[in-house]
């Protein structure tokens, strides 16, 4: 019913910079939070950033100062721009959001496919 699709993954080198995008679609009724999340390679996914419907932002402190979030409401989209990137940002960029589907009662989360970020020199 809803669908995440995102991009803006690739290779960077260190201090480099890169926007990723994730676009909602599909039968949506409101979307509440939008965020993004990372999954490195045996480590477990972990929370990046997200942001409300209304702006609320939040960040983990080792993207703050960093990253920054933020979202288009009318296109149902989030955007995660990475600057200063560091080596250990490397990972599968996941984005989620809380959704609210045309005709439901409930707020149901998805998730995009992912996209790699890999920061190498």
């Amino acid at each position: 019913q809803v669908q995440l699709v995102e991009s803006g993954g690739g290779f960077v080198q260190p201090a480099g910079s890169l926007r990723l995008s994730c676009a909602a679609s599909g039968s949506i009724f409101g979307i509440y939070v939008m965020g993004w999340y990372r999954q490195a390679p045996g480590k477990q996914r972990e929370l990046v950033a997200t942001i409300t419907s209304t702006g609320s932002t939040n960040a983990a402190d080792s993207v703050k100062g960093r990253f920054t979030i933020s979202r288009d409401n009318a296109k149902n989209t989030v955007y995660l721009q990475m600057s200063s990137l560091k080596p250990e940002d490397t990972a599968v960029y996941y984005c989620h959001a809380a959704v609210r589907v045309a005709g439901a009662v409930y707020i149901n989360d998805y998730w995009g496919q992912g996209t790699q970020v890999t920061v190498s020199s």
